[in-house]
């Protein structure tokens, strides 16, 4: 008898030797019991053996590849099951993932919830609203790295090296900077209120800036007198390199002989375009900078340009030049000879990379340092300019809130900076020594009779807005390190 896939059944073969089969099925029961007896007593002895030497004899049949994680997912079960609140398990892990970072102690690494991860990767691709200001935290401080051009912060007077000690009367002492920047951003009208410490003020300043949208515009060109041409590059975002590209084919067009690259305030950006801006001013297969891993291994990267500048340039830099602006600025100093004017730069000499996770989170880590063709490593050193021109006092004059009045018998830091002010505006205020007096009150009426204000012989709104637009011409045009940069370019020019 055939199966249907004419194979021998079960039965057929059963009929043909019924005894041995027989036999042979009572010794596989037998087999089959006796195997299920010894599987449950092995399970029932191991089981014995874990509930009486513990997790340790347990751990050792199976380790744990992060067995030091141990601690903090007890800790997270504890107050999972035990606080005498509910909590947020998302923001349970939030905080231990940025706990760990913090721990690195170093100010360019960060973890970015969901909302600072689109903070971030809005600053580098696209427009934002908020201030304007490139920050970091330092020793538990929000430092401002530099405003960013044409921005609020920098209307305001925001200086770089400036301390925030709070936003909006929150102190913000102990905060990352993703942190701090989603307490400064804000939509585009609103104003944020900052107290800000400064070097060489005895008090915090107060600042009241009115949040706008700032553009992702990042190279501005102009021309000057005499063929120079004045390229200014705020930042470094995707499309830099190739605004750059577009001004300098403006220019051209314009019979530009020789060039100011201005990267003052350039708070750096992306790495990639800092190293296709230095190659285009640096010949050919000339070191560009060199990055290290932490095992000492050197990725060398080199200019790949196919066309060199034929024209004399020279960049300008200063204290908020970080980080990508100083990797241009050593390069071309370095494997171009171009000659840097201005004062020392900031000192960032390391790169930092970001991950993103799926819920929409990241965090950026330091991953390697820079060094410069000639493999100097300038972090918190800076670099140095060739030529050292500093820009006049004035130009470091603090901001004042047009909010807030000014009048006479007042004393205070405010006073004193618009009695600087007016003196730079060609009204003499007397003694300046921060104490509103007579002599201060009628350069106040002479100011605004000039300027066709309503003479109050009181600083507020429109006069002090004037006031500080007039200081902000001034400096503008007696731009002392733009002039020592025409001067050097002319002479090889003329050549």
């Amino acid at each position: 008898m055939k199966n249907e896939s004419g194979e021998a059944s079960v039965e057929e073969e059963n009929q043909k030797q019924p005894k041995e089969a027989g036999k042979f099925i009572k010794m596989k029961k037998f087999t089959f019991i006796m195997g299920i007896f010894l599987v449950i007593f092995l399970t029932a002895g191991i089981t014995t053996i874990a509930l009486t030497f513990g997790d340790e004899k347990v751990e050792s049949l199976a380790p744990d590849k992060h067995a030091e994680f141990e601690k903090l997912y007890s800790t997270y079960d504890k107050i999972k099951d035990d606080y005498y609140e509910e909590v947020d398990e998302e923001k349970l892990v939030d905080g231990a993932i940025n706990g760990m970072i913090k721990s690195l102690d170093d100010p360019y690494s960060a973890y970015m919830d969901k909302k600072e991860a689109s903070s971030f990767h809005e600053s580098i691709s696209s427009s934002f609203e908020g201030i304007g200001a490139e920050i970091q935290e330092q020793d538990g401080q929000i430092m401002v790295v530099s405003p960013i051009k044409g921005s609020p912060a920098e209307k305001a007077g925001v200086k770089p090296n400036d301390i925030i000690l709070s936003v909006d009367g929150k102190s913000v002492e102990g905060l990352s900077s993703s942190e701090a920047v989603l307490k400064i951003r804000g939509e585009k009208g609103t104003k944020v209120d900052l107290s800000i410490s400064r070097a060489g003020e005895s008090e915090p300043i107060k600042l009241t800036i009115k949040r706008d949208t700032i553009p992702i515009e990042t190279v501005y060109a102009e021309m000057l007198d005499d063929g120079v041409a004045k390229i200014q590059v705020t930042s470094f975002s995707e499309h830099t390199v190739q605004e750059l590209k577009t001004a300098l084919e403006e220019m051209s067009k314009k019979d530009m002989k020789g060039l100011v690259l201005d990267l003052r305030g350039n708070p750096g950006g992306l790495l990639d375009q800092a190293i296709k801006m230095a190659s285009l001013f640096i010949p050919n297969g000339k070191v560009v900078l060199q990055v290290e891993d932490r095992s000492g291994k050197k990725d060398v990267y080199k200019s790949e340009n196919d066309g060199e500048l034929k024209i004399p340039v020279v960049v300008l830099i200063d204290d908020g030049s970080a980080s990508a602006s100083e990797i241009v600025a050593a390069a071309v100093s370095e494997s171009a000879d171009i000659p840097l004017i201005g004062v020392k730069s900031f000192g960032k000499g390391t790169v930092q990379t970001a991950q993103d996770f799926e819920d929409g989170s990241n965090f950026k880590y330091t991953a390697a340092k820079w060094l410069t063709p000639e493999g100097n490593w300038i972090h918190k050193k800076g670099i140095k300019p060739d030529i050292t021109v500093k820009l006049p006092d004035y130009a470091s004059l603090p901001y004042i809130s047009p909010d807030k009045e000014l009048k006479a018998s007042d004393s205070s830091s405010e006073v004193k900076a618009a009695e600087e002010m007016l003196k730079e505006a060609g009204h003499d205020p007397g003694k300046i020594d921060g104490f509103f007096d007579e002599a201060t009150k009628n350069a106040v009426i002479a100011f605004q009779r000039e300027q066709k204000i309503k003479e109050t012989g009181t600083i507020k709104d429109d006069t002090t807005v004037k006031l500080m637009q007039v200081i902000r011409e001034k400096i503008l045009k007696n731009d002392t390190q733009v002039k020592k940069a025409v001067e050097v370019l002319k002479k090889e020019i003329n050549k």
